[in-house]
């Protein structure tokens, strides 16, 4: 009597073998999600605000000094100027130059500033480098009798430069009007050294860029 053949049954698929499959296909379901959620990212923009011009400390901000700006920042969105959180009547508490964005830090309220203008005329030449943004030094001479001086000393170590006038065109001027910005704790003296006809004279700063 002939045996009949057996036939070989299929062993079961691993079980451990179908948990890899699925989680090769969860990890690129991750993967895509993940590059979408980083490409969608990049393409959300924030409206926030930009230097329409060169801005300086204690100067007023409106609206003819910023252009809104649509840019994508992230996580940094909060760190900027925008619509949103500029406040009437603000000042600026620090430089920020034509075309920067301006940060929320570089806006402050008026009551807090502690700064002021003041325009001063420079006996001396005042470099093409000085002009609006600039940061200066102020030297005073003191006058010891007329047309002599002392030795010039610093008056003021740090200002920005406001504007600068540098036409000398008009009968009676006497050197260059600079416009300003000092510390309050500076405006007694440099009011004094105008007073008593001490010859004053701008210099930049080392390193000044307009």
């Amino acid at each position: 009597m002939s045996e009949l053949p057996v036939t070989a049954r299929p062993r079961p698929r691993a079980f451990w073998a179908d948990v890899r499959f699925l989680l090769g296909i969860a990890l690129v379901i991750v993967s895509i999600a993940g590059v979408w959620f980083v490409v969608a990212a990049a393409r959300q923009t924030a409206p926030v605000f930009a230097a329409a011009r060169t801005i300086v400390p204690g100067q007023a901000v409106d609206a003819d000094d910023l252009r809104v700006v649509e840019v994508a920042l992230g996580p940094l969105e909060d760190a900027y100027a925008s619509p949103a959180t500029l406040t009437p009547g603000a000042v600026a508490t620090r430089t920020v130059a034509a075309g920067e964005l301006v940060p929320r830090d570089a806006v402050g309220d008026a009551a807090q500033a502690r700064t002021t203008t003041i325009v001063i005329r420079s006996a001396t030449a005042v470099p093409a480098v000085v002009a609006a943004g600039a940061t200066v030094e102020v030297w005073a001479a003191p006058q010891l009798e007329r047309g002599v001086y002392d030795t010039p000393r610093i008056l003021v170590a740090s200002a920005t430069v406001v504007s600068v006038d540098r036409d000398e065109s008009m009968m009676g001027s006497a050197g260059t009007a600079v416009e300003l910005v000092i510390s309050r704790a500076d405006v007694a003296a440099a009011l004094a050294a105008v007073a008593d006809g001490s010859s004053l004279s701008v210099v930049p700063s080392s390193g000044t860029t307009p």
